[in-house]
């Protein structure tokens, strides 16, 4: 539970129709097998002690002693299982004589209570009325198993031990009516639902039911866990598949169909809690005086879990800005330059700027820049020659980025301008008495800015706007000569990180291979080459300045980006994820020297990001300081330095 991960399961054991005692050791066999792979909180399906198909059945009070009888055996076995379950049963209300359709919430040993079905469906194939009454509103005491229970449909259980950990219980039909009790009990803090389900398979229908699950997960922005009734039950008429899912905030993360058994996850309850602090979309529950929540009359009830570390078995992908599709990775890199291409079609259009100037250095960025604005220009119906590529070769510019900016231009149809600073740097150092043989940073940034008054001065001869190059990554880090490379007037990259910037140009590349095999070539060419600004001098022909090297993998950057910037997730938690994901490729010590080095210049570098220029969002992060990160330039990162010290 550590970390704010919580293990859960959606169980479907093995039944016998009627037969609730087989069932009962079923039951608990499968408990204390979600107990052994550390699950703290298991879903069962719906009436799984008698069947849901039990039918007439239900109306005999043999199988509800049966029931009961199988419920006090479960108890019994499972008094020493620190794990919260939710198992189905039917119950008869000895103060209205009624039936209910309910789920049993247990731990320890003890009935934390009952939730009986809101929806009772009577049409079809499925004709619960017959035998079970709604239990809309219904709020009484009985005596169940020897324990005095309430039967309630407007509770839910918070854990003590870990604050963000509140259960909430619906039951199948719920789930498919226009309000469902998952809402509420949402609204009133439930970060986990479960829902006991017993619905049949025909075509197409599990596809339907996995929607379901997303989308109620992502709206209400929950774990869900569905636990569904399995080949065990009665085929007279319809047929079960033991489709179980578990679901986080539209993320499907685990599912099993056509199977007995236990389906597993770790649930985020940390990272939903964050989420709804964030959205303004999640209403807070009305408080009654003493504090507690009331919304809609829900009661909130307590539990313990004794606290653990558990372990992940949940994807935890190292590229989180890349769909591990394929075909979704298509479409969205198609996307996003679609995107980006709109956002500078509409800026050229309202400045009415007669030319695009991007300063092309044969490196990821700028190709993309330039791959962006040529789609924007064709969205105007204007020729590619508006864009005014302009290379600027200077003291550690190879041959091969100048001959591939040089290429580049060529196939887009872009005004190609050479201009190579070179002597107006050096006139430069001689003004400020700078020495040709210190390479320090005044050297590097010299450059930098010689080149962005270069073209913000062409694009003032033609009437035109600069497209600045620089990606989410290097404005995360600072990685920018500031008024250097960090200024222009329409920054396309700016919402796009490294790692994607890539899959991006890769994606061109691909995409143009059978059309143009000379641009597909250089792009090719320009992937394989090392990422450099190219501010110290060559050595031997080769680029003798590795930007990884000085501050980092990107890949490893971009991982810490998403978890420490998008989810607010502390240093220890952002460790234990990237430990988890690049456990091959980097060791502890490796990930933790670029993750301090991460926080580092994320806080020092603040004051760049605070005058960023336009640029279009195009993904769930952006550093805009009008848009998503609101940052003072002098806060300090000592607190999160100092819990990293702390896991060495």
């Amino acid at each position: 539970m550590r970390d704010g991960f919580v293990k859960v399961a959606a169980g479907t054991p093995e039944i016998r129709v009627a037969d609730c005692r087989y069932n009962a050791e079923q039951i608990f066999t499968l408990m204390r097998e979600a107990d052994k792979q550390g699950v703290r909180v298991l879903a069962l399906p719906e009436l799984c002690l008698t069947g849901y198909t039990c039918g007439d059945l239900f109306l005999q009070d043999t199988l509800l002693k049966g029931a009961e009888e199988g419920l006090a055996t479960i108890l019994e076995a499972t008094k020493n299982l620190d794990m919260l379950t939710a198992l189905g049963l039917p119950v008869k209300n000895p103060w209205d004589g009624k039936l209910y359709n309910c789920a049993a919430v247990i731990h320890k040993g003890e009935i934390l209570g009952l939730v009986p079905k809101t929806y009772v469906p009577n049409y079809g194939e499925f004709y619960e009325g017959r035998w079970f009454t709604s239990g809309k509103n219904l709020d009484v005491l009985l005596n169940l198993c020897g324990q005095q229970v309430s039967i309630w449909d407007r509770e839910i259980w918070a854990c003590d031990t870990m604050p963000d950990l509140v259960v909430g219980v619906e039951i199948c039909e719920d789930l498919w009516a226009s309000t469902p009790p998952s809402v509420a009990l949402a609204q009133a803090g439930a970060t986990v639902i479960l829902n006991l389900s017993a619905s049949d398979e025909v075509v197409g229908k599990a596809d339907y039911r996995r929607t379901l699950v997303t989308g109620q997960s992502a709206r209400l922005l929950c774990g869900y866990v569905y636990a569904n009734a399995g080949e065990g039950e009665s085929t007279t008429d319809l047929v079960f598949s033991g489709h179980n899912l578990i679901a986080e905030n539209g993320a499907l993360l685990a599912e099993r169909r056509f199977a007995s058994g236990l389906t597993v996850s770790e649930i985020d309850v940390g990272r939903l809690a964050y989420e709804r602090r964030r959205m303004n979309t999640f209403t807070p529950p009305e408080r009654d005086p003493m504090g507690e929540a009331h919304c809609l009359g829900i009661c909130r009830a307590h539990f313990s879990l004794e606290p653990c570390t558990t372990t992940l078995t949940r994807p935890v992908s190292p590229l989180p800005f890349i769909p591990e599709d394929a075909g979704e990775r298509r479409d969205r890199c198609e996307e996003i330059i679609l995107l980006s291409a709109l956002g500078l079609k509409k800026r050229l259009e309202h400045t009415g700027a007669k030319a695009a100037v991007v300063g092309l250095s044969g490196g990821l960025d700028s190709t993309l820049a330039i791959l962006i604005t040529a789609v924007a220009m064709k969205l105007l119906d204007r020729p590619a020659s508006d864009i005014i590529a302009v290379t600027m070769p200077c003291f550690g510019t190879t041959d091969r980025t100048r001959d591939n900016a040089v290429e580049l231009a060529g196939r887009l149809g872009a005004t190609l301008k050479r201009i190579d600073i070179g002597a107006a740097v050096k006139q430069h150092f001689r003004d400020i008495g700078q020495s040709m043989d210190n390479h320090d940073v005044t050297f590097e940034n010299s450059q930098a800015r010689e080149r962005t008054q270069v073209l913000m001065d062409i694009a003032n001869q033609y009437g035109g706007l600069v497209v600045g190059t620089g990606d989410l990554s290097e404005l995360a880090l600072g990685w920018a000569t500031y008024n250097g490379d960090h200024m222009s007037m329409y920054g396309v990259n700016a919402s796009i990180p490294k790692t994607l910037v890539r899959h991006l140009v890769s994606y061109v590349a691909g995409d143009k291979a059978e059309e143009d095999q000379a641009l597909s070539s250089v792009l090719e060419d320009i992937l394989d080459t090392p990422v450099s600004p190219e501010l110290l001098p060559a050595v031997g022909g080769q680029i003798a300045q590795k930007t990884e090297d000085l501050v980092g993998p990107y890949e490893l950057h971009d991982f810490f980006l998403y978890y420490a910037i998008r989810w607010a997730f502390p240093p220890r938690k952002v460790l234990r994820l990237a430990e988890h994901a690049f456990g091959r490729s980097y060791d502890r010590a490796t990930i933790l020297k670029w993750l301090r080095t991460f926080y580092r210049r994320f806080f020092a570098q603040q004051f760049k990001r605070s005058c960023l220029p336009d640029g279009p969002k195009v993904g769930s992060v952006t550093l805009s300081p009008r848009g998503d990160w609101r940052m003072p330039s002098d806060a300090v990162a000592s607190l999160w330095l100092e819990e990293l010290e702390g896991l060495e």
